[in-house]
């Protein structure tokens, strides 16, 4: 049976591979060299000091996951979040994606974050639709400012106010 819960630590692996998959072998994040376990780790303990991070598991394999981080680091920053969204590759079309949105915007409107942004490579048609079908509206156009496989790509900005 499919469920979203917590993330755990012991998850780190398993999360580390989904997305390593992404540095390897896509534009959509702009690492550039996969992280190292550790590395993921740290990650993985400073986001889940404050905010939500959440797994998608079926059949005690984990399929995708969605966190909510700070979005700048100055203190005027503090209710506008950056989320973040990873389905494993080869589980594309099963709505995990929508799934662990819809319970990530649910956790955050239940904590004192005012806006939430959502910061993607352009084009990913995938990820606009699935921003869009949450009420995120594009709100900035960033031309060119990440280099990636010899290709300079453009980043979409898409917001929801969540009060």
């Amino acid at each position: 049976m499919p469920m979203i819960r917590p993330v755990s630590f012991s998850d780190a692996q398993q999360l580390l591979n989904i997305y390593n998959y992404y540095v390897i072998n896509t534009d959509v994040t702009f690492d550039l060299q996969p992280l190292s376990l550790q590395e993921f780790q740290d990650k993985l303990h400073e986001i889940t000091k404050a905010f939500p991070f959440i797994i998608y598991e079926e059949n005690n394999e984990i399929l995708g996951y969605a966190y909510a981080g700070k979005f700048r680091s100055r203190p005027a920053y503090n209710h506008t979040l950056e989320s973040t969204v990873y389905v494993k590759h080869n589980h594309y079309g099963k709505q995990i994606g929508s799934k662990l949105y819809a319970e990530l915007i649910k956790q955050l409107k239940q904590t004192n974050c005012r806006v939430v942004l959502g910061v993607l490579t352009l084009p990913n048609n995938a990820s606009v639709k699935l921003h869009e079908k949450y009420g995120f509206t594009k709100v900035g156009h960033l031309r060119e400012v990440g280099y990636k496989f010899n290709t300079w790509l453009d980043v979409g900005i898409f917001e929801l106010k969540l009060s």
